[in-house]
């Protein structure tokens, strides 16, 4: 989305001045408040439904799974839409992590939040994952390595993709997607993450005390000093890697992510030029690319203290501190607490505006992107010591919340 300015009125007992907004704008948490805490603990937002239909529900613009197993414990999933067109995508697949049956089982989780359009997003929530059962199969096992190569062939597929479509949807060539991957296979977690979604583990370091938020996840946003250092090492020679534009790191003074899958225009030359319009083009022609679509890995051996993990877009961590988040998950039932971190986020972007919740409720997708973006929650729950085989679960995100549909 472009950078745009949008005032909007909602009545006369609450209003709200629209600011300018961006698919990656950078923002401040806020402190929960003790009586906010308070009211998600003693479940104040509603009741919660025990059972839920196999592929999720949809409530208005949320959708969710409250509860379910995979093969290690249980897991919830909730969706939040706030654009037009929904631009975060997830999945939650567990069992045979290969392409035969002979192969390893595992747990895949995975969290795309779309930039520029949907497109990207929806294309990995379909392939990432075959190309992470042909690598296993092809490598016989599953490793840093062959999750690198599933995000590398999936970039391949979707820049083909963009090839083929370029002169009647040249567009296609600003959508992009960053992508958060978690894999538990044989007592150790994998995380691959382009962009600048976030897995946080809840750790219990001690029975007498509350769990502790560990962040997993290494962030590629530009708004991170690190970032910005490894762009200009990377691309010495340009002065206008990153820029600051209205107080927030840019690279090329166009988006906060510097790694995705999609975003041709930023990695091709020849996407960098007509049919595309001139408001996506970069002025000079680059030889290089400007970012990249291979993750960031690492390994985490599941200890019996790590109890959960939240995998979330930005769009829950723009409202939501990791501390924060993990103790509402350890603060409530198991059962819809993925539902409870969407709606303490929205609780907190009401609050940012001075409105109340139900009011916020009330606005249509769209407009709502004012206020807050898509946001994506998966909570899978971890019984470190009772690793075994069950059976294979495939759920994705969003359900039928509009534009969750394939290409």
């Amino acid at each position: 989305m472009l950078f745009t300015f949008v005032n909007a009125c909602l009545n006369s007992e609450s209003w709200v001045c629209g600011v300018g907004i961006d698919e990656k704008i950078g923002s401040h948490n806020i402190v929960i408040s003790t009586d906010l805490m308070n009211d998600l603990i003693a479940g104040s937002f509603g009741s919660i439904p025990g059972s839920d239909d196999a592929n999720g529900r949809l409530d208005g613009l949320l959708w969710y799974k409250d509860s379910g197993n995979h093969i290690t414990g249980e897991f919830s999933m909730a969706v939040v839409q706030a654009n037009s067109l929904l631009e975060d995508h997830s999945q939650l697949e567990s069992g045979p992590i290969s392409l035969h049956d002979s192969g390893p089982e595992a747990t895949f989780v995975g969290v795309y939040d779309g930039h520029g359009g949907p497109e990207a997003a929806r294309f990995v929530n379909e392939r990432l994952f075959y190309h992470m059962r042909r690598c296993t199969s092809e490598q016989r096992g599953i490793s840093p390595d062959v999750i690198t190569k599933a995000f590398v062939a999936t970039e391949e597929e979707f820049l083909g993709l963009v090839q083929e479509q370029w002169k009647n949807k040249p567009q296609i060539a600003s959508v992009g997607a960053c992508c958060l991957v978690g894999v538990i296979c044989n007592g150790l977690l994998y995380v691959a993450n382009a962009g600048d979604s976030r897995v946080v583990l809840g750790r219990l370091e001690s029975p007498f005390k509350e769990p502790k938020a560990v962040q997993l996840s290494s962030e590629h946003n530009a708004s991170i000093e690190s970032v910005r250092d490894e762009l200009r090492l990377l691309h010495p020679n340009d002065p206008n890697i990153v820029v600051l534009k209205h107080k927030v790191w840019r690279v090329k003074g166009i988006i906060q992510v510097s790694r995705s899958i999609g975003d041709a225009y930023l990695k091709r030359a020849e996407f960098n030029e007509e049919p595309l319009l001139p408001k996506f083009r970069v002025a000079e022609r680059f030889e290089k690319p400007i970012m990249r679509a291979e993750p960031t890995i690492t390994v985490h051996k599941i200890h019996p203290e790590d109890q959960f993990l939240i995998f979330a877009s930005d769009g829950l961590w723009e409202h939501l501190s990791n501390q924060e988040a993990v103790d509402i998950v350890n603060s409530c039932p198991r059962n819809a607490v993925a539902r409870r971190l969407v709606k303490a986020a929205l609780q907190v972007a009401a609050k940012k505006r001075e409105m109340r919740y139900s009011d916020l409720e009330k606005i249509e997708r769209g407009i709502r992107r004012h206020f807050h973006d898509d946001i994506t929650v998966i909570v899978v729950f971890l019984h470190a010591a009772n690793f075994g085989v069950g059976t294979p679960v495939s759920v994705k995100g969003g359900g039928h919340l509009s534009g969750n549909a394939f290409l």
